[in-house]
């Protein structure tokens, strides 16, 4: 009985104290504010921590960072409203859609919305000596699909779906890391990768006798951009100027992603979202220069569509006012909150039904995905 009375103490002092606004130019912060990464020395950690690090000297706010190497690490405390805000990567996209961990019972779609996040690119890098000019020459070759690492396997897919391709069209090789990925392709294991093109491993590729390429996705094959954002829709086409094999001269059309991702809850509140993405804007020019990647926060880029999540309501209300936020987005917005709520109700029906159908526990993974495959596509 103590150790509740002193727990439940100490969550109202927190309440109390992150209530009470610190001072601050224009937006308002709490004076404390909590936050979920990936694992420390992850580019997420890097530039969240930098970003807190502006807070707190523009606002005088304080912010604490609880990293974790886990999807569930990340997305449980901003569920239970532990954290304020988690720095998310695609596992934004699975806990909308109920898919791999979060296609467990005590889960189901997730109501996420994105603040901001900032643009990075992926694409395939290819062995320049496997013959392979474009995505549909991949048909036959040896392709690393990663162990545990949804993350990286649906962006692959994806490219492959461009040219009407899917794994059964290749030579899969298990590797049991990203990492691994990339080093099949340099040992002559592999003959493509998906990657992001600053990976340290693929300049080692582009050195090697093999040499480096890059498969295009070219902006103007509308048919092969629909077949890829049929797997998901939170990619959009980019011209890369940096990385292995790349530069301005050599530029690569692949495609954009958004890593990492500020993301709370639908029932968020309105005006402390839009605080925040507004502190999130006047501190920039404090943040900019922290890394190579956290320029890309500006939000003329990071308050963009398309994401892996519908933004929320706070947010777009700062990127109108700063005349930011499109119709394209917002067609893009509604479109993306519509399936989002078809995917919860969805999960609803597919729960009734099991209990219906006596569905174990055990069960219910393969049941999910049978009805979710069905009533969705």
């Amino acid at each position: 009985m103590h150790l509740k009375l002193t727990t439940a103490l100490t969550a109202a002092a927190l309440s109390l104290v992150t209530a009470l606004p610190a001072r601050a130019g224009d937006a308002e912060l709490p004076r404390s504010l909590l936050w979920a990464t990936y694992d420390v020395g992850s580019s997420g950690y890097v530039e969240a921590s930098a970003i807190a690090d502006a807070f707190a000297k523009e606002y005088g706010t304080r912010v604490r960072i609880m990293p974790s190497g886990t999807s569930i690490g990340r997305l449980l405390p901003l569920k239970t409203g532990r954290v304020q805000y988690g720095w998310l990567a695609n596992e934004l996209y699975f806990a909308t859609e109920a898919l791999y961990d979060f296609a467990a019972p005590e889960w189901g779609p997730q109501d996420l919305r994105i603040v901001a996040g900032r643009p990075s690119t992926f694409g395939m890098a290819v062995a320049a000596d496997s013959g392979i000019a474009s995505i549909a020459d991949i048909r036959g070759k040896r392709v690393p699909r990663i162990k545990a690492n949804p993350s990286i396997n649906i962006k692959v897919e994806a490219m492959l779906a461009f040219a009407g391709l899917t794994w059964d069209d290749v030579e899969v090789v298990e590797v049991p890391s990203y990492g691994a990925a990339l080093k099949a392709v340099v040992d002559g294991q592999a003959d493509v990768a998906g990657s992001t093109p600053t990976a340290a491993t693929l300049y080692e590729l582009e050195s090697s006798p093999r040499g480096i390429l890059w498969a295009p996705l070219p902006k103007e094959n509308a048919e092969g951009w629909d077949a890829l954002t049929s797997v998901a829709d939170f990619f959009a086409p980019a011209t890369a100027t940096k990385g292995a094999g790349i530069s301005e001269d050599n530029p690569a059309n692949i495609f954009a992603v958004r890593y990492p991702m500020v993301t709370v809850y639908a029932d968020s509140d309105e005006d402390e979202v839009y605080n925040f993405i507004k502190a999130l804007d006047e501190t920039y020019d404090i943040y900019k220069g922290a890394t190579a990647a956290t320029p890309a926060w500006s939000l003329a880029e990071a308050g963009r569509s398309p994401a892996d999540a519908p933004f929320h309501p706070g947010a777009i209300r700062y990127l109108k006012e700063i005349g930011v936020w499109t119709d394209e987005d917002q067609a893009w917005n509604d479109k993306r909150l519509a399936r989002l709520q078809k995917v919860m109700s969805t999960w609803e029906a597919a729960s009734e039904a099991a209990l219906d159908q006596n569905v174990a526990a055990k069960d219910w993974p393969a049941f999910w995905e049978d009805y979710r495959s069905t009533a969705l596509n």
